[in-house]
């Protein structure tokens, strides 16, 4: 029997690098996708506030996708070195998805990013384009396979059990299990409405500090748009998510709701605010509006919400952690849509309001992290809230980890700890440098012109020292 407490700092471990790392591919995931926009809206107009936004956001871009890259890295070795019986029971499943990933994703990302980096005048436009577009792709299956892989451990299907081993029988099954089509929309949706806010933040911290002109207002623009546009659908395919949760995970739901009993023959309350106690098996402090529990969880005035006491202790997962990470991710939701909403109020007032309304412009900058903020919490929601099952309703965390000792995996725990914070804070102190620069535009004093198949100086994706130079010259790509 392996020791509980090095079980605890395992799940810690690898809680703590996977939500360092979800921070970076959620970002890379978005500005590829808002690259290609960028470059496919400078083809079409020739306005070249569109090519400048993509020489400034391919810098960023850059460096956030190498972090991306490393901090992944990491969680590949802790199915080996952490959950060492996982991976020998699943790891017949979760080993070709990855597997896929690297086959399909990494191939495409890696056949493409040099093109899109340092091609901006080494090819024609269309190449340039296609290889942007490419990337961007890539992200995108990459997510398909982690979301799929990850999916499959919380609703396990087309596999046996064979030998102690979880052995597929039928892959389109396994891929395509029950809550993949709604997990892979809610993340891929939180991933652009995350650098949307990421983007008009951005924007905004220029434009309250009197730099005004047509990249940075297009900058606020198109994020506003997205908030506009998008986070009402995520709230739409949120609500999906969570009836799907709630027929394949109900002692999930249970947990978040920090619904303990139900009364015979009444509907489900919804608890808006409270301390679940998981001891005394009561939620303080609760704060409740009768019925919509069920109307919100059921669609109905009349069906009860499965409370937390119908499972057995051993099966419940914290619903002091997962009830208040859930209402934080909704909360952020909600000030993602009024800030959209607001955005949209400005427009029609007209006047251009939108780039100089001092208090819109502070809100949004300070809602920089909001999405991210919401994406973390989503994560801890249904990762924790799938507890104590890793694959659920099959294996439980106990018997995947592998036999380390507390001491061992609190000095790992700690080197991480200490190596993440340092080098991934001077990542993140880089990349908010490239922000700080902002757009260079020829409205300034610098001027980036060019193209695809035009001589200019390249592009120096990693670079954030003033881009001095002749805008004529055909220099080589410099890199840092």
């Amino acid at each position: 029997m392996y020791s509980e407490s090095a079980v605890v700092l395992a799940r810690i471990q690898f809680a703590f690098t996977v939500g360092f790392h979800i921070l970076f591919p959620a970002i890379t995931i978005g500005l590829a996708s808002f690259l290609a926009v960028l470059e496919a809206l400078w083809l079409k107009s020739g306005q070249e506030a569109y090519r400048d936004l993509y020489h400034f956001w391919s810098k960023i871009f850059a460096v956030n996708f190498g972090m991306g890259v490393v901090s992944g890295l990491v969680m590949a070795y802790q199915f080996g070195t952490n959950w060492s019986r996982f991976s020998y029971f699943a790891g017949g499943i979760t080993g070709p998805l990855l597997t896929y990933e690297v086959l399909t994703a990494f191939f495409l990302e890696a056949g493409f990013l040099g093109v899109m980096l340092f091609g901006w005048n080494r090819v024609g436009r269309g190449l340039h384009f296609f290889a942007t577009a490419m990337v961007a792709l890539g992200t995108l299956v990459s997510t398909f396979w982690i979301l799929a892989s990850n999916s499959w451990m919380q609703t396990p299907q087309g596999y046996k059990v064979i030998d102690g081993r979880a052995i597929p029988v039928d892959w389109f099954a396994v891929i395509f299990n029950p809550s993949f089509p709604f997990r892979l929309a809610h993340m891929a949706i939180a991933a652009f409405l995350a650098t949307a806010f990421f983007v008009g933040s951005s924007a905004a911290w220029h434009l309250l500090r009197g730099r005004d002109n047509q990249a940075i207002r297009t900058m606020l623009s198109m994020s506003m748009w997205m908030a506009l546009i998008v986070a009402p659908i995520q709230a739409v395919v949120g609500d999906a998510h969570g009836l799907n949760t709630l027929e394949h995970q109900p002692a999930k739901i249970a947990a978040i709701e920090g619904h303990w009993e139900n009364i015979p023959g009444q509907p489900t309350p919804l608890i808006l605010v409270g301390w679940p106690d998981m001891k005394a098996e009561v939620t303080r402090y609760a704060i409740e509006i009768p019925v919509l529990g069920s109307v919100i969880l059921t669609h109905s005035f009349t069906k009860q919400v499965p409370a937390l006491k119908e499972f057995p202790a051993q099966d419940r997962a914290n619903s002091t952690v997962v009830f208040w990470t859930f209402r934080i991710m909704v909360g952020m939701g909600m000030l993602m849509i009024l800030a959209g909403l607001w955005s949209l109020a400005l427009r029609l007032r007209g006047g251009g309001g939108l780039y100089r309304s001092r208090l819109f412009l502070t809100l949004i900058q300070w809602m920089g992290p909001v999405g991210l903020i919401a994406l973390i919490a989503g994560w801890i929601t249904t990762e924790m809230g799938r507890q104590p099952w890793v694959i659920y309703g099959v294996m439980r965390t106990p018997d995947a980890s592998s036999p380390q000792s507390t001491a061992q995996m609190g000095l790992s725990l700690a080197l991480f700890v200490v190596v993440y914070f340092s080098v991934f804070s001077l990542g993140v102190m880089y990349m908010l440098r490239l922000v700080r620069k902002g757009p260079i535009t020829d409205e300034g004093k610098l001027s980036t012109a060019g193209g695809p198949g035009q001589k200019r100086t390249a592009a120096r994706p990693l670079s954030a020292a003033d881009d001095d130079h002749d805008g004529g010259s055909g220099s080589a790509p410099h890199g840092s």
